[in-house]
């Protein structure tokens, strides 16, 4: 395969994003290019399929995060995902988003497992992405049976959900996880709205962790939002981060991302979320100009690189 280096040639390039270059950004795309949509489980709600992590706004200034926002957006971008604990990416989402609010499906999450640590995140959130709801709210990042058992707990951190959901702060529940047990007990003690995990071909296929949560997330009618689609590996312990926002190896050759994101996308997922990075973000939103489902030759490449990759997650 003759590999085509990263974003060669690009505006975008390797080095930090330009104000002039988001701008710019999407201006050989067709006259009415839209990133495709699809409908979250059952709840009836359309997302773009290419998400917007609010992460990769941290540390950036104001003015940075409202042209992203606003360009995101203007290409049909609709599901923005954040979380207190992405450094200070609500603070910058909040303002960015607000010409754009009401036409926007908001996602948030807590890593809180307590009723207490829950309510202060949930205020703390609503007040920095200036807003009086969200669309949906979630356990963030599930990492263990215990941590499933805590946030179910009396004076757990579900008392906060199914409150703030009675309140209309909340819309739709859901929970992000990284351990395959952990989904699936969450699954079992509750009717989540929506799960987001990690959708990874390799992952998938050297790491056993995923066909199973996907497959149970699927026969409930839960809408299925995928993370990682876009990684390749683990950091090594003396390696340091390619990006700030990214704690793993991202994939960098752009057509093994483009089948990566394919691959993800072609099974009954309705968004993915890029890396924390910016310009991989608008690397996914330049896929989505002609953008189609996953072929046989291609499922058989990433199969073949996943035999000698070692995935980011496992699942014994």
């Amino acid at each position: 395969m003759k590999r085509r280096k990263f974003i060669r040639n690009s505006a975008l390039g390797t080095l930090a994003l330009t104000i002039p270059a988001i701008r710019n950004f999407g201006s050989n795309f067709p006259a009415d290019y839209r990133i495709p949509r699809r409908v979250l489980g059952q709840t009836g709600e359309k997302l773009s399929i290419i998400g917007f992590g609010g992460i990769m706004l941290n540390d950036n200034p104001q003015e940075f995060a409202n042209e992203l926002v606003s360009k995101a957006y203007e290409l049909g971008v609709n599901y923005y995902d954040v979380a207190p604990t992405y450094g200070n990416a609500e603070e910058r989402l909040g303002p960015a988003l607000k010409p754009y609010r009401n036409h926007c499906f908001l996602a948030c999450k807590t890593n809180q497992r307590d009723a207490d640590g829950a309510q202060k995140d949930l205020e703390n959130s609503l007040r920095h992405l200036q807003t009086d709801h969200f669309e949906l709210y979630q356990l963030h990042a599930l990492s263990s049976v215990e941590d499933v058992k805590q946030v179910f707990a009396p004076g757990g951190a579900m008392e906060v959900f199914e409150k703030a959901k009675k309140d209309g702060k909340i819309k739709h529940l859901g929970f992000s996880a990284h351990s395959v047990d952990a989904a699936m007990l969450a699954m079992e003690n509750y009717d989540f709205d929506s799960i987001l995990f990690p959708i990874n071909f390799a992952c998938w296929n050297a790491g056993n962790f995923g066909p199973q949560v996907y497959a149970e997330a699927e026969k409930r009618g839960m809408g299925i939002l995928a993370l990682k689609s876009m990684a390749l590996t683990r950091l090594k312990p003396d390696e340091q981060k390619i990006y700030k926002n990214v704690w793993y190896r991202p994939v960098l050759d752009e057509e093994i991302m483009k089948m990566a994101l394919k691959y993800t996308l072609s099974r009954n997922v309705t968004a993915a979320i890029p890396p924390g990075k910016n310009t991989l973000f608008l690397k996914a939103l330049e896929f989505m100009n002609d953008f189609g489902a996953i072929t046989t030759r291609e499922t058989n490449q990433l199969k073949e690189l996943a035999q000698v990759t070692e995935p980011i997650f496992m699942h014994a």
